[in-house]
């Protein structure tokens, strides 16, 4: 049984806590975060304000990061160190260079480290990988994604909009998509980039070329309460793939429409892969560390080509 500690008890941690505890070879003994009232919601696990108390009190197998973009680097190299493999929230960091230094960590002390780049778990993103890769419906002509959201006022600290802790945006929003193209498509040149930034508003749009094919990608932050929502689109020679409005479907050019909400429909003939990107992604990386097998789902040149495109 894995002995699992948590740092970071923010927004996207409810998804790596309740993932943690439906793994039958993990247990998620310790939560750390400086703010009491975040540790209060999960009775059942042991409670530190300090992260080099926990890290000192208890013996952990994995220890799973979900803190402030600027805080991953730092907490990271603390765990490696000792020995402790790491699973971390995305991004790894805002700079290049902390990508090698945090494997090069993890190699020298016999650790395992993966970023939590959730899309490619993600079971609608992954079918996209599949369809791709097996050219069922040909090969792939357009593609558009977006990645649209309200203005997050709420975050601890105002981190979110301090660009020097967050990278904004681009690193909040834009990176899931641009992961998964580098991660399926390698790596593309920006044939066109737009930016309209303001106080309380970020917009972004880029232009990907990969040679064959160009994918478009939008993300934002507006000042309004505007829902999130995360969209695709794929043209392929035979067929269209998308996640819009809600829906998942594939569009065929026989006339036949697939709709992954069906799941009748879909038995026997098309299937996407099942369960939580988040359980998917956290299963993953706990069989790693106990095959002692590489997670190298998420590769460190890819991550360093999404950082460096980001940062141009």
């Amino acid at each position: 049984m894995l002995k699992v500690g948590l740092v970071g008890v923010g927004g996207i941690s409810g998804g790596h806590i309740s993932s943690w505890d439906n793994l039958e070879n993990a247990s998620l003994t310790s939560i750390c975060d400086i703010r009491k009232e975040r540790l209060e919601r999960y009775p059942d696990k042991k409670h530190y304000l300090s992260f080099d108390e926990m890290l000192e009190a208890e013996q952990f197998d994995i220890i799973d990061i979900c803190l402030p973009t600027y805080l991953h680097t730092e907490f990271a190299l603390k765990c490696l160190k000792k020995g402790i493999n790491v699973i971390c929230e995305k991004p790894i960091s805002l700079k290049a260079e902390d990508v090698d230094l945090i494997y090069n960590t993890a190699k020298e002390n016999g650790a395992k480290f993966m970023v939590a780049q959730v899309l490619r778990f993600w079971p609608e993103y992954e079918f996209v990988k599949q369809v791709y890769e097996d050219k069922r419906y040909g090969k792939l002509l357009t593609g558009k994604m977006s990645r649209l959201t309200s203005y997050p006022k709420w975050s601890w600290d105002n981190w979110y909009t301090d660009e020097s802790r967050s990278g904004l945006v681009p690193y909040d929003l834009h990176i899931h998509d641009l992961d998964f193209m580098v991660y399926l498509f390698g790596k593309p040149t920006v044939e066109n980039s737009l930016k309209l930034k303001s106080d309380t508003n970020y917009y972004m749009r880029n232009i990907y070329n990969f040679g064959d094919f160009s994918v478009s990608a939008e993300a934002s932050w507006y000042n309004v309460p505007y829902p999130f929502g995360a969209e695709f689109l794929f043209e392929f020679e035979d067929a269209i793939v998308s996640l819009e409005r809600g829906s998942f479907k594939v569009y065929e050019s026989n006339g036949k429409v697939i709709d992954f909400r069906n799941s009748s429909e879909c038995e026997g003939e098309i299937s996407i892969p099942k369960g939580s990107a988040y359980y998917n992604e956290i299963e993953y990386f706990a069989n790693c560390v106990i095959n002692n097998t590489e997670p190298d789902i998420v590769k460190p040149e890819e991550l360093k080509t999404v950082i460096n495109i980001l940062n141009k």
